[in-house]
């Protein structure tokens, strides 16, 4: 299965793609889409050309190496909200990027990935790379990025499977108790 991770970030958003048969991962690519900078054309205060680039890049990342499922970071909260709702708003170019190639995109925070990769969640970025190049025997470290984005392909190789065998195991279904609660239904 070829499974595309995707790091959302407004300024850089990484991405990594890998290949996974049972056990055994194959590095196919990674790298980075940057909305600002040389080469952008978009100005910084372009929140729509910058979204734009954002669906673009990852469309043309899903069209380039065909993944057959996609991963993407769960947003956090910030301390500065502004930043978040930015992110937030990355995060949503990048799925609607993802729904529109036609891939099922599972969801995993920072720390599920963290803990996945490296043993803990409070990880720093370098020990995320220093994994990352060792997992898929790369001769250097990925940029940081690039880095988690291949991170969450890697988890979502490893526990994606599991989580869809346990689903089909036990189908999770609605609480009946619950259902109305003061005439109104949830």
């Amino acid at each position: 299965m070829r499974i595309l991770g995707i790091d959302p970030g407004l300024q850089t958003t990484g991405f990594g793609v890998v290949d996974a048969h049972g056990p055994q991962l194959a590095y196919v690519a990674s790298g980075t889409i940057r909305t600002t900078g040389a080469g952008s054309g978009v100005a910084l205060g372009d929140l729509p050309g910058r979204l734009k680039i954002l669906f673009d890049g990852i469309s043309e990342v899903a069209e380039r190496y065909q993944p057959e499922a996609a991963a993407v970071e769960i947003v956090f909260v910030n301390v500065n909200p502004q930043s978040t709702l930015l992110l937030g708003q990355a995060r949503g170019a990048a799925l609607t990027a993802l729904v529109h190639a036609g891939l099922p995109v599972a969801e995993y925070t920072a720390l599920q990935m963290k803990k996945a990769m490296v043993g803990h969640g409070r990880a720093a970025k370098a020990q995320v790379q220093e994994m990352v190049r060792r997992l898929l025997q790369l001769p250097g470290l990925p940029g940081p990025d690039a880095a988690d984005a291949l991170g969450l392909a890697i988890t979502h190789a490893h526990a994606g499977a599991a989580l869809a065998r346990l689903g089909e195991a036990t189908p999770l279904q609605r609480r009946q108790h619950a259902m109305y609660k003061g005439g109104r239904s949830y």
